[in-house]
């Protein structure tokens, strides 16, 4: 049995209700039902052999995926710290990524769903869904919005992750408060990276897409509100903000904000 059958395995046998008549044959198959069950599992014990199994396998995934570091990046002429790069956040080799968390904090359940919370959990691996679980059981109440907080990245090239939980849209515009909730949301990540003396970091676009944040307006409250708290900490020791963005929208919002030429 290779290791990914082990894996698979295993996950299964924690929860026989996922019983899988037939198994996968495929290696891309394969890797998808082992992030499915991840997904699914709970915040339970870790069997050691199968979280060395699930490394392994994830860090094997990491280097067919491959890195990408800060030179990849376009840096802003307006503010030479504040850089741009389209891709997927859970490449980036950085002291910090931040994820666009639920106020469980606790990753998506839902398999092999498409949201940035989900990819970043299923990167890092289990135990980043554990560490989250002790610190939500410590609070004892969810997460409030524009909050943040930090754990280790596992798997990822990254050091960190920073977990932030951004507002929903529910009506048809968007409110001041839903707006200062937002901008809560990048400057709380900022002040976590300093207190922990990051070089580094890197946003995704946070509450927009599944939840609804106008894409436009989201990068332009991003981008003051980063501005503005390097002005108010001139001693900051973040070195660089990366904004990292998927869609091709995005990328288009962010290089015109940030006055970067197209190649």
């Amino acid at each position: 049995m290779d290791n990914l059958d082990y894996i698979i395995r295993e996950l299964i046998n924690e929860h026989p209700q996922y019983d899988i008549s037939h198994p996968p044959e495929s290696m891309y198959e394969k890797r998808e039902l082992m992030r499915s069950l991840m997904n699914l599992r709970h915040p339970l014990p870790l069997n050691e052999n199968l979280l060395k199994a699930q490394d392994k396998e994830l860090q094997k995934q990491l280097h067919e995926k491959g890195l990408a570091g800060l030179n990849q990046d376009k840096v802003s002429p307006i503010n030479k710290r504040v850089l741009l790069w389209k891709g997927d956040i859970t490449r980036l080799k950085v002291d910090a990524i931040v994820n666009a968390a639920n106020s469980q904090m606790l990753g998506c359940f839902v398999p092999m769903h498409l949201c940035i919370d989900n990819a970043i959990h299923s990167a890092a691996g289990i135990q980043l869904r554990l560490e989250c679980n002790e610190l939500m059981k410590k609070q004892g109440s969810p997460e409030p919005t524009g909050s943040a907080k930090i754990t280790k990245g596992y798997n990822l090239p990254a050091k960190y992750v920073i977990h932030t939980v951004g507002p929903i849209i529910y009506g048809l515009s968007i409110t001041l408060e839903e707006e200062n909730q937002l901008a809560d949301c990048y400057r709380s990540c900022l002040l976590l990276a300093d207190k922990n003396k990051l070089k580094n970091i890197a946003f995704c676009c946070i509450s927009t897409g599944e939840y609804r944040f106008p894409n436009q307006l989201a990068a332009e409250i991003a981008i003051r509100t980063v501005s503005e708290y390097f002005e108010l900490h001139p001693s900051s020791g973040i070195e660089a903000v990366v904004f990292n963005v998927f869609k091709d929208v995005d990328y288009l919002i962010y290089r015109k904000l940030l006055q970067i030429d197209q190649e």
